[in-house]
């Protein structure tokens, strides 16, 4: 069993173009297209996981609601219809993960997880009230920043400050975050983020309730932008959902200290619906 578990999983990275726009895929597993792949090889079950992260074009592909229709796009366009799903949602992921029920009821989703959701009130929320004036009313001006100090720093430059914020934080650097430091990431990420603080206001209590028996929600103890008094009233709501507190004092960017333990817990969640395959 203990060699089954460090096997190492082959892991294939591509860019698509999905709504008119580049899109990195990384494909973990033994294959590299689903509708080409011989049906003996093709897997049983898709697990599909929104990050804190195209048939047609999409108007303003960047902003929240173009976030939610890009991977509807994928889902609907790069993967079979008859493949289940698994959808992993992590923050914002997990407003994505929410819509994606509500707008496609026909995918063969069969488990949905939401790690840390920012579902509701995302400005009244400890980090909301710092980000919100910066990311709403301070947003070009973080734009001009980014673009007057950073746009001239040669890749060498970016790659070192890099290399030392990650020193600094104690992280290994095991995947490349070169484009952090681009002014164009840099005012999207701002762009769509003043978006979630405006339009993240109320629970979709109506998409929980329909699809509550395949959701699994895990809320923080020390989560900054979704305290643990959300966790209390959305317990209130369903009492019946499986609807987790962390004993573990994990942070909400769990995936810098904590993503074995994350992958840990959600494959262990996940035994019995993969049993039933």
């Amino acid at each position: 069993m203990d060699s089954e578990i460090k096997e190492e999983v082959p892991v294939h990275e591509e860019f698509i173009l999905c709504c008119g726009v580049e899109t990195q895929v990384l494909k973990c597993g033994p294959w590299t297209n689903l509708f080409n792949e011989p049906r003996a090889n093709k897997p049983k079950l898709l697990i599909f996981i929104i990050t804190d992260s195209k048939a047609q074009k999409i108007n303003d592909i960047y902003g929240l609601q173009g976030q939610v229709e890009h991977k509807l796009a994928f889902l609907r366009t790069h993967v079979p219809k008859e493949t289940k799903l698994v959808v992993i949602g992590h923050s914002i992921g997990c407003h994505i993960n929410l819509e994606i029920l509500k707008l496609a009821p026909e995918l063969p989703i069969i488990r949905s997880f939401l790690l840390f959701p920012t579902i509701e009130r995302m400005s009244e929320s400890p980090n909301g009230r710092i980000a919100t004036p910066l990311l709403c009313w301070l947003r070009y001006a973080l734009y001009a920043f980014a673009y007057l100090l950073l746009k001239p720093w040669p890749e060498k430059i970016k790659s070192f400050m890099i290399r030392i914020g990650l020193r600094m934080m104690n992280l290994q650097n095991e995947f490349s975050v070169l484009n952090v430091l681009e002014p164009f990431c840099l005012a999207n990420a701002a762009y769509l983020g003043g978006q979630e603080m405006m339009q993240v206001v109320k629970r979709d209590n109506e998409t929980i309730r329909t699809y509550l028996p395949k959701l699994t929600f895990y809320y923080g103890t020390i989560d900054a932008w979704c305290p643990t008094a959300y966790y209390e009233d959305i317990k209130k709501e369903f009492p019946e959902g499986d609807i987790r507190l962390c004993e573990k004092k994990i942070p909400h960017a769990f995936i810098l200290r904590f993503p074995q333990e994350m992958a840990d817990m959600v494959a262990d969640w996940l035994k019995d619906d993969l049993s039933k395959i």
